[in-house]
């Protein structure tokens, strides 16, 4: 039988200014399963004031440099190096106490989320350094005032302070969207678990695929290091409330104004909906996510459910299926292939949740666990091992401690219900949660309890018979979606997709006319100065073409038959159209062309039918219908190169090409504007250094 193995001694170091820091004094770290010693850490010697200036003077300058796609790019050959090392990672998440299973969820969900921000940073945001941000505002009557927003990096460190839970996952997730934000990471891991942190960042460095300064990591004690923050700095901590709420008022962040980002851990609940019966799909589910998170990670999530909220007259089946359930879980040495759940950090830790246990059953009682299981391999006395426990409180409405108490740890309290008013109620004495869960099929019910329990939520999970096999989990954050919550959980949001990066850079609202609007965003703004030529934009290379390249094309008078066929054509015979009569007493007073037709007839105003450059149409955006052009109206259109987007060759591509992004605005007899929209067109372009070589 596998069992966990007895490593030498671990000595993590910090890696700051270039080099790394070893001490062989410090703190010594015990393995979670068997007591023994696994590490010593410290961060003696390290200068902090040093270690900030170097990310803001190196590796902020260095990031700046790259675009967003360029980051991208060096973000996912990352993950792949990552990823060919990752059994390296799965062996010491052993030692913390993790089972394997935990470890995928940290270890691979991690690097996952480094691919989901390189795919989409390379999908969503411009190859640019700067990101501009909405649209345009007109700012003056005449149209020569104009604003918009523009996002630039951040000129500071983000200094990231993580749990001891999540030791890849949690630098990884705060890595990536400043990464790609293009500002330096300064990795500040908790102590219990950094030397698997310490170990993925080894890696990291030894890859040479990041600039020098984009990440550096203090392990230990993290010493001063908030005294010498600056404006351009921010803080994204996790952990616990308290501790939060210690740091953010720390005198220095609140004299700079430094930003602070907190990630707390919160007395997540789960709703079991008053229509769910036993027999149905539903209850099964519910019983599984519930035990899921009382025992993955030992329960030591942030997003793991502590409150389990239940009709009243369920409360006996629900908790006669838990204990069936949770009767399954086998506890040990997650080295073992029959082990199910491993155990908690550390003794200390145990304690604390036992501590908290004590307290808890002051109004609630323990109907599930409470003693101690059989081994499979670990030490009961040198270990962290906790038995998965459930309470039971009978009148949660008039409790306290299980709304405020937090045992971080395989514990979770069930607490009965009558109405949906009472059950949103007791889901928001928890005064903010990470992350929420509903389990029913009814629709209307699903949307009550969303509506009530919103405000208080940061993330909601509606889990059904119809969603059950692709669901993530009730504690599962995903990089598209914010991870965060109001009150308690600290107030915070990360990961979210493109929110997530945009939070790592200012915002400035810059104002000009139009054409010097255009020059800072490289972006074609309406009203400003554009190029026209001889050669036609459709035969220039997405090389060659320049954003505000432009073609006036000529004009066509629009005719009653032109009318008359599109609708034979489309079958779209809607009465203003096609009916003079009713068209004279609608809203137009008189027959008018289709928008669909002036799209149509716009296109063959201004396309160049010849075979290349342009190679397809990549879709049609923001359109808009402004003024209606009925029989005998003359109509031409402006087509104008409004940005460009270079696209990476994917494998078994040869042809380069880029997305060019076209602002289309016709116009009538009167010069009146008629219709605007964006054409995406697809441009073949020359090869360039970033592609990958011609097969042979």
């Amino acid at each position: 039988m596998t069992t966990l193995p007895t490593p030498d001694l671990l000595r993590p170091a910090s890696y700051v200014y270039g080099t790394w820091h070893a001490n062989p004094d410090g703190e010594t770290l015990v393995d979670a399963i068997y007591g023994r010693p696994v590490a010593v850490i410290s961060s003696q010697g390290v200068d902090f004031a040093q270690a900030l200036a170097y990310g803001r003077d190196v590796g902020g300058p260095a990031l700046r440099k790259l675009t967003f796609h360029a980051r991208a790019r060096a973000l996912r050959a990352l993950a792949t190096y990552l990823m060919e090392r990752k059994e390296d990672y799965y062996t010491l998440n052993l030692l913390t106490g993790a089972t394997r299973r935990d470890g995928w969820v940290d270890i691979e969900g991690g690097i996952g989320t480094l691919f989901s921000y390189a795919s989409l940073a390379r999908r969503e945001l411009p190859d640019e350094r700067f990101l501009p941000d909405g649209k345009v505002e007109q700012l003056g009557k005449g149209g020569t005032f104009v604003g918009r927003h523009i996002l630039v990096p951040r000129d500071g460190v983000a200094v990231q302070i993580n749990a001891y839970n999540f030791p890849v996952w949690g630098m990884l997730e705060k890595l990536a969207p400043a990464f790609i934000a293009g500002m330096p990471s300064l990795v500040k891991p908790a102590p219990q678990t950094a030397y698997l942190t310490e170990r993925v960042v080894r890696d990291i460095v030894a890859s040479g695929l990041l600039p020098e300064g984009a990440l550096q990591l203090v392990t230990g004690d993290p010493g001063d290091l908030l005294d010498h923050l600056e404006e351009q700095d921010m803080v994204a901590f996790t952990g616990s409330a308290a501790t939060a709420q210690k740091l953010k008022v720390h005198p220095n962040i609140v004299a700079r104004n430094v930003p602070f980002v907190t990630e707390a851990d919160s007395l997540n609940a789960s709703v079991l909906g008053l229509t769910v019966r036993p027999e149905d799909p539903e209850f099964a589910l519910y019983i599984k996510e519930v035990a899921r998170e009382i025992t993955g990670k030992a329960g030591q999530k942030c997003t793991a459910i502590r409150r389990a909220l239940v009709p009243r007259d369920r409360v006996e089946a629900v908790v006669e299926a838990l204990r069936k359930e949770l009767g399954k879980v086998t506890l040990g040495d997650p080295a073992r292939d029959d082990v199910r759940m491993g155990a908690l950090v550390s003794t200390a830790q145990r304690e604390r949740v036992e501590a908290t246990l004590e307290a808890l059953r002051e109004e609630a009682r323990v109907v599930i666990g409470g003693g101690e299981s059989e081994l499979l391999g670990g030490d009961r006395e040198k270990g962290s091992f906790l038995d998965p426990t459930v309470l039971l409180c009978d009148s949660p409405l008039t409790a306290r401690g299980p709304h405020e108490l937090e045992a971080f740890g395989p514990v979770a309290t069930l607490m009965p219900y009558d109405t949906l008013d009472d059950a949103v109620r007791l889901a928001k004495m928890g005064r903010g949660s990470l992350a929420g869960s509903i389990i029913t099929h009814d629709r209307s019910e699903a949307t009550e309890l969303v509506m009530g329990m919103a405000s208080t939520h940061g993330r909601l999970l509606v889990l059904n018979r119809d969603n059950a096999r692709e669901n993530t989990g009730h504690g599962s954050p995903l990089p598209q979606l914010k991870h965060g919550g109001p009150g308690r959980a600290g107030g915070g949001e990360e990961l979210a997709g493109a929110a997530g990066i945009k939070h790592h850079m200012n915002k400035v609202a810059v104002q000009a006319d139009p054409t010097t609007l255009a020059a800072v965003t490289r972006e074609y703004v309406p009203g400003a100065a554009v190029r026209e030529d001889v050669v036609h934009p459709f035969r220039k290379s997405f090389d060659d073409l320049q954003v505000g390249d432009s073609l006036l094309t000529h004009r066509r008078t629009v005719t009653e038959a032109d009318i008359v066929n599109f609708a034979g054509l489309t079958g779209d015979h809607f009465y203003a159209h096609v009916d003079e009569i009713g068209a004279r007493e609608g809203i137009f007073g008189r027959r008018v062309a289709h928008g669909y037709f002036l799209i149509s007839a716009a296109a063959g105003q201004f396309v160049s039918p010849a075979p290349g450059p342009v190679l397809a149409n990549y879709g049609l955006e923001n359109l808009r219908f402004i003024t209606p052009v009925g029989i005998g109206d003359t109509i031409r259109t402006r087509l104008t190169c409004k940005r460009k987007i270079r696209k990476d060759l994917r494998p078994g591509e040869t042809r380069p090409t880029g997305v060019v992004e076209w602002r289309a605005e016709i116009t009538n007899q009167h010069d009146e504007l008629v219709a605007t929209y964006d054409i995406l067109t697809l441009v073949e372009r020359a090869r360039d250094g970033v592609d990958p070589a011609p097969e042979a």
